[in-house]
């Protein structure tokens, strides 16, 4: 073969397995490392045997936790908590707290214990413009409050957040009227979904705020007769397409990828045991 000829077809070759790796890397390249769960997701067993229970989800390979209730720490001071998860090989990342739990007392225990987010769940939904934009208002003030302990606040939606009432969906109203600086926002994909909105698009535009999300995964995403919400279950056993959801939300910046379940097939252990394999397993 000549020198030419040799350094032509060797150089198409080249650009053919570069292109390969290309078209690969953006295919089903994606995976996510390191995932979480809400511990709510195991309500049933938290209150009797935090320790034990926390435990058993860390053995099921998540890394992440993120807390509720009124006592986030389970009992133990902030330091103890930080302690006994770092043991487990775990970080609590968040916790979710009702609004008027977010003190500086609350604020400062959460950044001792290593939080990096207090998060509202819910502040239902709101009548008018202005109701949402007072919330967004105590939003801020909230992420003043964050802020002063070097931790950031946050709002996790619900489906009413994205429902078109009046002209308006409120969860647009709270991201264009809250500070990017003081507020972020926790996407629960599941109720984006149920409520009819295109995640993925939403994404697309708003991504850069939203920093947590939740997976879960619903049978339907309309409500079956009889049910007032749609029925959730376990990850890989329904409709939402989170191969398609979670590289949207990777390439537009999110950072922490959280698994919520609040029914079960069989029972709560069971399904997050289910949906850590899921998790582990994903490719997008």
């Amino acid at each position: 073969m000549k020198r030419r000829d040799f350094i032509t077809q060797g150089s198409a070759a080249l650009g053919l397995a570069m292109l390969s790796g290309n078209l690969l890397a953006n295919t089903n390249a994606g995976t996510v490392k390191k995932f979480g769960c809400q511990l709510y997701s195991v309500r049933d067993l938290m209150p009797k045997d935090a320790k034990g229970t926390m435990e058993k989800l860390a053995g099921m390979g998540y890394r992440l936790f993120e807390s509720y209730s009124a006592d986030p720490f389970w009992g133990m001071s902030p330091k103890e908590c930080k302690k006994f998860l770092k043991g487990i090989d775990v970080k609590m990342i968040s916790t979710h707290m009702r609004l008027d739990g977010i003190t500086d007392e609350l604020a400062a225990n959460a950044a001792e214990a290593g939080l990096k987010y207090v998060m509202c769940p819910f502040i239902g939904m709101q009548p008018s413009m202005d109701a949402w934009k007072k919330v967004a208002d105590k939003f801020n003030a909230a992420g003043d409050i964050c802020n002063r302990h070097g931790i950031k606040f946050g709002y996790h939606n619900h489906s009413y957040s994205f429902a078109f009432v009046s002209g308006m969906k409120g969860q647009m109203v709270l991201l264009e009227n809250t500070d990017p600086e003081k507020v972020c926002f926790e996407l629960d994909m599941c109720w984006s979904e149920a409520a009819g909105e295109n995640t993925m698009a939403h994404l697309q535009k708003y991504g850069k705020r939203y920093e947590l999300c939740h997976i879960k995964q619903l049978i339907s995403k309309e409500p079956k007769e009889g049910e007032k919400r749609p029925v959730q279950t376990d990850l890989a056993d329904g409709v939402i397409d989170y191969a398609k959801l979670l590289r949207v939300a990777k390439d537009n910046g999110m950072k922490y990828y959280l698994v919520e379940q609040e029914q079960y097939p069989k029972d709560s252990i069971t399904s997050m045991a289910n949906d850590a394999e899921f998790m582990k397993n994903l490719v997008f």
